[in-house]
């Protein structure tokens, strides 16, 4: 699915009134580009996959999906094309008493008659896909666990899980490693981009770990006060960016970028004892 963002302004929900996490940001995606957005907290970064998603109207500009423009769509056709976009937010939203098979079963929901979903709530419908997409990152022994019995990283797991069987071109994901240790969010990540090829789906990724970022993406998004401060393929992302793009919030930033440059090494201190 194609994504275009155009000149778009957009408060957060839980946001002052007036206060504007995007501000006039335009932005285009591919079918089948896969991109990691980073930027300091308060950035904007979890409006912009709301907006994204159609989840959210901006207040100024325009949202286009392969082609059509969302909000001027009718309440109907705006339905169908939701069911074409996965919005995985930080923490999933999944019932504390649910079945993990019936949480990730969940993604199929678009595709589903009203009579299938409450039909697999008790006798899931495809336990074997869930199976699969659960064995993509390591939680296949889950399946039918209860989620209140899941870590906070396994609950994000389960949640990047869905994304697998649903019928969504475009997937948006709001920091899926935030709850991860750095063997578990490697395999979600690597899992997450292999799957999106195969589908073709087009895939926009909110990322804490800028080294992860870096490391996964071949294209980089900086976003800074609601404003595009970069937009680049990795290999142009330079320190300098950064450093600019993390100003005053050095302590976000992770891995090599983060480090010291060499020419700004401390001057040893010499001692002299008498």
């Amino acid at each position: 699915m194609n994504l275009e963002l155009h000149a778009v302004q957009a408060r957060h929900p839980a946001a002052p009134a007036g206060a504007s996490a995007l501000r006039g940001l335009s932005l285009s995606l591919s079918a089948g580009e896969q991109v990691a957005v980073i930027g300091p907290s308060g950035a904007g970064k979890t409006t912009l996959l709301q907006v994204a998603a159609a989840a959210l109207k901006p207040a100024a500009g325009t949202l286009r999906l392969d082609g059509a423009d969302a909000w001027a769509l009718r309440t109907a056709a705006l339905q169908r094309l939701r069911g074409r976009l996965f919005l995985a937010p930080q923490t999933p939203p999944l019932p504390p008493r649910q079945r993990v098979v019936t949480a990730v079963l969940a993604g199929r929901l678009p595709a589903w008659s009203l009579a299938t979903s409450l039909r697999s709530l008790f006798y899931p419908a495809d336990t074997g896909a869930a199976h699969t997409a659960l064995e993509r990152f390591g939680l296949a022994e889950k399946l039918f666990s209860r989620v209140d019995r899941l870590s906070g990283g396994e609950r994000q797991r389960v949640g990047l899980a869905r994304a697998l069987l649903s019928p969504a071109t475009l997937w948006l994901v709001d920091e899926p490693l935030s709850a991860l240790d750095p063997t578990r969010a490697v395999q979600a990540v690597t899992a997450l981009k292999a799957m999106a090829r195969e589908r073709g789906a087009t895939v926009m990724v909110t990322m804490h770990q800028v080294d992860m970022a870096l490391a996964h993406f071949d294209r980089i998004v900086g976003l800074r006060d609601g404003r595009l401060a970069f937009d680049l393929p990795t290999a142009q992302v330079s320190r300098e960016h950064l450093l600019q793009l993390y100003a005053e919030h050095e302590d976000e930033l992770t891995g090599p970028a983060a480090a010291q440059p060499a020419d700004m090494t401390p001057t040893p201190v010499v001692m002299h004892c008498r």
